[in-house]
This record gives structure tokens, C-alpha cells and sequence, in this order.
């Protein structure tokens, strides 16, 4: 685990790692290096636990075995189950946007940065293996159709931050800030009523602009601000409309939210850029503060 770094700013500890194919950072308003290193350590632990488990791209967790259990049944723990059951929540929440076997278009999308747009023929064979609507899922069971999977990588990375929170706060009733590559939540506020001050990525930039002042709670964002192709003076991000198969026509390219956890800020930031050009409309029925470029 040599990645992993402590050390200590004017007002902190600092601690930074990589998972979840982010860079991942922990502040931490302790004054013993010691208890900074175990909160670190802690929180290192779990998000890779969650990343081993739920990534699709390995082949010894969970959703390996969904994925490849070709139609037959597969029962999940308590944990997945949860998850599963707040994408199931999702999907019906967003009209059948946020679907998690959308995944699959990754086959024929791939958002490089370069001009290739697949084909219309070779998206319509892949989308033929998308839509949870066709998933059986109840009882802690899931049977997905031959040819499907599920990707939980669009709820992962906030859930992690939230489950690092709990543990962080276990260990600490200082304040600790946990960033996983821009999705990021405190465990409660500073001394003497500080902030932290949050910056984020600019689209077509890789300079962080400080755009946030986090007493409480979360902010995720979500964006195309690395993940598209450009052609023909067209940019096409990463947000795929599971219908269609085909990007989410006039989406923002960044949204970002704030709530009282990461999953709830992640959930409405996602739900956001799917609704492409009504993402402030749809932002603004939620009641939650929110910033769109």
C-alpha cells in the first residue's frame, strides 16, 4: 500500500490514497498523528472492501457472480441487497434513466476523447441487453436474461464516502473531510465554526477552482468533464440514455449538489444530467442547493 500518505498541513492532517480509480483524500482536524493514522487507515480499509466487492471489473465479488450466473438465480448479503434495492428506487424514481444494466454500452461506447460514434445497428444489438424492467429482483434473489449485467459503479463511489463517515465519526468527534474524486463529505463541523474550503474540476480544464465552503453534510457532482468523444464540432458525454442507447442530448457538463449525505447528493446529481436540458428545472423541484455549468 505504498500509495498511501499522511502528513501534516498548518491546520490538519492529510492523508491520500487511490480507489476506485480516483484520487481519494482525507482531512482530518485531529492534533495526534497517531489517531490521524488510524482514521486514515480505517478509512483506506473500507473503501477498497467496497471496491473489491462491488466492482465490475473484477471476477471474484458479487456482481461477477450476477453477471455471470447465465439466468440462473443468485442470492445476495444484506449489503447488496440494500443497494439493489435503492437502484431499483432510482429507476422508478427516474422513469427508467437510471438503470443499472445499462453498463453493457460500454461494448460499443467508449468515451476516449477521440471521434468514434458506433453505429446505429451495433447499438440497437447491445441495447437489446438493457433495461432493469427485465431483471427478477425480490427476496434477496436476482436472475438477470443471458447476455445482461449490472454496474453499481454510478452508486459506489458516494456510498463509500458515507459508509467512511460512520466509521470515521467512531473513531473521532473532530471533524473529518473524505474527498473520493470529488465526491466528498464531512463528519461534522470544524472548531471555532471553520470551514473547508472544496474546489472542483472545470470542464476541458484539470485546474481545481474553489467553488464550495462545506460546514456539514456532502456534495457530489457529476459530469462529462473527462468522459466524452468530439465529433464534427459535436461533444457527446458519457451520460447514456438507457432507452436509446445514445447520449443524453444537451446535458450539462457538470452538476453538482449539496445534501445531507454523499448517496443523496450523488442520487440527485445523477438524476440531474439525465434529464438533460431540464436538469435546473428538475433541481429546483428537489429543494436542494445545486450548481450547474
Amino acid at each position: 500500500m505504498n500509495d498511501i500518505r499522511l502528513k501534516r498541513d498548518p491546520d490538519c492532517w492529510r492523508g491520500s490514497f487511490i480507489a476506485m480509480a480516483s484520487p481519494c483524500e482525507v482531512l482530518m482536524e485531529v492534533d495526534e498523528e497517531e489517531l490521524a493514522g488510524r482514521v486514515l487507515e480505517t478509512v483506506v480499509d473500507e473503501a477498497r472492501r467496497i471496491e473489491a466487492k462491488f466492482s465490475r471489473y473484477r471476477d471474484d465479488n458479487i456482481i461477477a457472480r450476477i453477471n455471470s450466473a447465465q439466468g440462473d438465480s443468485v442470492t445476495v448479503d444484506e449489503e447488496s441487497a440494500r443497494l439493489l434495492d435503492f437502484a431499483d428506487q432510482l429507476y422508478q424514481m427516474s422513469d427508467g434513466l437510471f438503470d443499472i444494466t445499462s453498463g453493457v454500452l460500454r461494448k460499443v461506447w467508449r468515451f476516449d476523447g477521440s471521434d468514434r460514434i458506433p453505429g446505429p445497428r451495433a447499438i440497437q444489438q447491445v441495447l437489446k441487453n438493457v433495461g432493469w424492467h427485465k431483471v427478477t429482483w425480490r427476496n434477496s434473489q436476482i436472475i438477470l436474461d443471458q447476455g445482461m449485467e449490472i454496474d453499481l459503479g454510478g452508486l459506489g463511489k458516494e456510498y463509500a464516502v458515507d459508509r467512511c463517515i460512520t466509521l470515521a465519526r467512531e473513531l473521532t468527534d473532530k471533524s473529518v473531510l473524505i474527498n473520493f474524486g470529488g465526491d466528498l463529505a464531512v463528519s461534522c463541523q470544524r472548531q471555532g465554526g471553520k470551514c473547508w474550503s472544496v474546489g472542483r474540476l472545470v470542464t476541458g480544464s484539470d485546474q481545481a477552482v474553489a467553488l464550495f465552503q462545506l460546514f456539514t453534510g456532502a456534495i457530489a457532482t457529476s459530469g462529462d468533464a473527462n468522459r466524452y468523444l468530439l465529433k464534427d464540432g459535436v461533444r457527446y458525454s458519457h451520460v447514456l440514455n438507457p432507452k436509446s442507447g445514445w447520449p443524453v442530448v444537451d446535458a450539462p457538463h457538470t452538476v453538482s449538489v449539496a445534501a445531507a449525505t454523499c448517496t443523496e447528493a450523488g442520487m440527485f446529481s445523477t438524476l440531474a444530467m439525465l434529464q438533460g436540458p431540464q436538469a435546473r428545472e428538475f433541481l429546483s423541484l428537489q429543494g436542494v442547493e445545486y450548481w450547474v455549468n
